[in-house]
């Protein structure tokens, strides 16, 4: 099952299914992360038969517009760790976004007026679905709702000018993600995950090529807190950052950002000025 958060025309947004070309409302619920809070929301979105869209020219949203939580983890594709000189971590990096950084999939990626090394970072995230702490890596499948397709956008001057990298990596209206929540019973790591940039490939590496697995993610991250549903799991990128390359490239104004993931969909960027 595809569940989407479709903007509407009297300026809301509103919880949809895709079939196909077509979008089914979910009544009652005013995006997939506020259907997620329903311990039945899988029965209730597949029963769905509200008001119907067209997909094709569809005005989407973040597929989980507000979360409680963004944990990102970095350094979790080998390719990416060689790349930036660092060794296979023992435990995960993490660090936080917020949910002003998040756009819709098809949305305009502002770039700030105080950087000019924007890169990035093509992502599987995973979407929980169900609360706990403290839960096991062989019971972490049934705590995650589906996954769906993130670009961490970094501002890289700003991340690195400290040992923290939060205030590089969560700027205002520069997170892409979408376009769909896939239910988990749909995917499985594993599918190509690639980044291009005016149609030029920068990544490309299967998404089952991690250090740390989905599942081990969910366990350790809920040892630390609990996990809620319609939080977010961004977990790591590969290869092929701009930065990274010789000489570094970053996004520029009137670049296409397209981020895709085989079997969950695909995000198309154009970068402009921040107003």
């Amino acid at each position: 099952m595809r569940l989407l958060t479709l903007r509407t025309s009297a300026g809301t947004t509103t919880a949809v299914r895709q079939d196909g070309n077509i979008l089914t409302e979910i009544d009652g619920f005013s995006d997939v992360g506020a259907l997620l809070q329903d311990p039945a929301w899988a029965a209730i979105a597949e029963a769905a038969h509200g008001a119907t869209h067209a997909y094709d020219g569809a005005d989407l949203a973040a597929v989980v517009p507000s979360p409680g939580k963004i944990i990102c983890v970095g350094h979790n594709y080998r390719n990416h760790i060689k790349e930036m000189g660092r060794e296979i971590p023992e435990y995960p990096t993490l660090f936080a976004k917020y949910q002003e950084s998040l756009i819709g999939p098809n949305d305009d990626l502002a770039l700030p007026q105080e950087s000019d090394t924007v890169d990035w970072e093509a992502e599987l995230a995973v979407v929980i679905g169900k609360k706990g702490r403290r839960i096991s890596e062989a019971d972490a499948a049934d705590h995650i709702a589906g996954y769906s397709v993130l670009n961490d956008i970094s501002m890289r001057d700003y991340q690195f000018r400290t040992i923290q990298w939060l205030q590089g990596k969560t700027w205002e209206k520069s997170t892409p993600f979408g376009p769909a929540l896939v239910t988990k019973d749909e995917f499985t790591a594993g599918p190509l995950m690639t980044s291009a940039v005016d149609g030029e490939i920068q990544q490309q590496t299967p998404t089952g090529d991690l250090v740390f697995t989905p599942e081990f993610l969910v366990s350790y991250i809920s040892t630390i807190i609990t996990l809620n549903p319609g939080d977010v799991i961004a977990t790591g990128t590969p290869g092929g950052v701009g930065h990274a390359q010789d000489p570094k490239r970053y996004l520029q104004e009137g670049q296409l950002l397209v981020t895709t993931i085989d079997g969950l969909g695909q995000l198309n960027n154009r970068v402009v000025k921040e107003a």
